[in-house]
């Protein structure tokens, strides 16, 4: 981000669109029952969304024509570079590149993202790159764009990602309506060829159903390909009907006000549900609309996604002719897409490519913008807040590096802090919570500090409701002659963890707090 400010000079985005993005702040910041340790990161990432705005309008200035062809390099290198390392993760071949890339098991690919859907996520990024920088190429360049494209449908084919699937059947479905309508102009249209044919467009499709099935058979056995995800689904227990099922169940008890923001986890964990129960940790309702009104309330999530969907129709994209601006809106629409089955947008990477797609779709009207600073008046704003971001971010990589070491073995920490290494980063505020969670899971309770690790334990179980929380609140519950909260606990620990439930019976530790 910060590069980015000292390569384009910002502008400010549409009014309207910073309204919304300061509303959906000042619901988050106002729900009374929320940490500042839980809403700022929030905070923080809206704002980060709010600058890459400002780069977005700026390149959306007359005369940047060259900088949205960068931008879909950019976006097109990285799909490339992760769909490599995908099919190489893929295919077992990746051991080579640790550290710096993951070695997950034979038949996994998600480059070096959390998750195979954000790695479907930026190689369909990828694919509205290519196609864009198809329309604005030489013929050798656009020959070249040919296997590039069949790189980035062999990784999303890898990727086994339902949501990669539907959002190539839009891309594929969408782009060659376009191909289309730039091959039958309307009278007095003067459209030129930018697209590959609508057949080759819509081709993409069985190609990708031809690599799932091809893929796995060279893999060997035991890989488990697309076609058998389709057919089989998720367990039951870990669908996203019954995830959402419960999710509505938790808006029905507060639906006003929400459960507070970073809440969800403590609500699923504390709820006894009459049907079904996720059986995961759920710390994201895993759609933007029904987490939004299971923290915040239904009101405020009417207000945050029914401003943003007034901002689209406005807008009118059905409409759109101008290359670009189709870019943009590929870009964002397979954001939005996975926003509705996952949460993209708690990630660096899309915050920055959604906010440059805002800043870009909705800049400032010409008319209404003031005459843009030129020469070191121009350049000074861009800098300071450049400035600004690299000294937060170095001053959290400072704080996490120290924090982490919590969470290492002794012999791997860093010497600084090797020794008494929970003493030396009690002052960390950022982390606050993993320095507490940290300290609870390393003190062994008894009664001389049973109150203490049941205040702590309290606090915890609204960050992390896991079992080592839980243990913990029980054991201390029942030292200080609170049995019947030890039993409700026990309980509840029993229906959302019952395995673990089971190891505790059974006298297991669960204290180590680097597994």
């Amino acid at each position: 981000m910060a590069v980015l400010l000292l390569w384009v000079p910002a502008r400010w985005p549409r009014r309207l669109l910073l309204l919304w993005l300061a509303a959906a702040v000042t619901a988050i910041a106002l729900i009374h029952h929320s940490e500042l340790g839980a809403w700022l990161p929030a905070c923080a990432g809206l704002g980060v969304i709010a600058v890459a705005a400002g780069v977005g309008a700026g390149l959306s200035r007359p005369g940047t024509d060259a900088r949205p062809t960068v931008i879909a390099c950019g976006l097109l290198t990285a799909g490339l570079l992760s769909a490599l390392l995908g099919l190489l993760q893929y295919y077992g071949l990746a051991a080579a590149l640790v550290p710096w890339t993951t070695t997950p098991d034979l038949g996994q690919a998600y480059g070096n993202l959390r998750q195979r859907n954000q790695f479907a996520t930026l190689i369909s990024m990828a694919l509205i790159a290519a196609l864009w920088l198809h329309g604005n190429a030489t013929h050798r360049a656009r020959l070249a764009l040919i296997p590039a494209a069949a790189l980035l449908l062999l990784a999303l084919a890898a990727s086994t990602s339902r949501t990669g699937l539907l959002q190539l059947l839009l891309i594929s479905g969408i782009s060659a309506c376009l191909a289309w309508r730039e091959r039958h102009p309307r009278q007095g249209d003067t459209a030129s060829t930018r697209l590959p044919p609508p057949w080759a467009l819509l081709a993409l499709i069985p190609a990708y159903f031809f690599a799932a099935w091809l893929l796995p058979l060279l893999a060997g056995a035991g890989v488990e390909g697309m076609m058998h995800r389709l057919r089989e689904g998720a367990p039951d227990a870990h669908s996203r009907l019954v995830l959402w099922a419960n999710v509505l169940e938790l808006i029905a008890q507060h639906p006003w006000t929400g459960w507070g923001w970073g809440e969800l986890s403590f609500a699923h964990y504390s709820t006894l549900y009459q049907g079904p129960r996720f059986t995961e940790i759920l710390d994201n309702a895993h759609n933007l609309p029904l987490h939004l009104a299971v923290e915040l309330g239904i009101p405020a999530a009417l207000i945050i996604c029914g401003g943003f969907g007034w901002l689209v129709l406005a807008a009118r994209p059905w409409r759109e002719t101008d290359p670009a601006r189709l870019m943009a809106w590929g870009l964002l629409g397979v954001i939005v897409l996975h926003s509705l089955l996952e949460y993209p947008l708690w990630y660096g990477p899309f915050q920055l490519v959604f906010g440059l797609c805002l800043g870009f779709l909705w800049p400032s009207p010409p008319s209404k913008a003031a005459p843009a600073p030129e020469g070191r008046t121009a350049f000074a704003p861009s800098l300071a807040a450049a400035l600004a971001l690299i000294a937060i971010v170095a001053y959290a990589a400072w704080d996490y590096t120290r924090t982490s070491q919590l969470y290492l073995a002794r012999e791997d920490r860093l010497p600084v802090w090797r020794d008494d290494t929970l003493a030396k980063v009690q002052d960390s505020w950022l982390f606050a919570n993993q320095v507490k969670f940290a300290e609870l899971a390393l003190t062994t309770v008894d009664r001389a500090n049973a109150a203490e690790v049941h205040a702590l334990a309290q606090r915890l179980l609204h960050f992390s409701p896991e079992p080592r929380v839980i243990v913990k609140l029980i054991d201390s519950a029942t030292l200080l002659g609170r049995d019947k909260e030890a039993i409700a606990q026990a309980t509840r620990f029993r229906i959302a963890f019952p395995r673990d439930y089971a190891r505790w019976l059974d006298h297991e530790s669960m204290d180590d707090p680097s597994e």
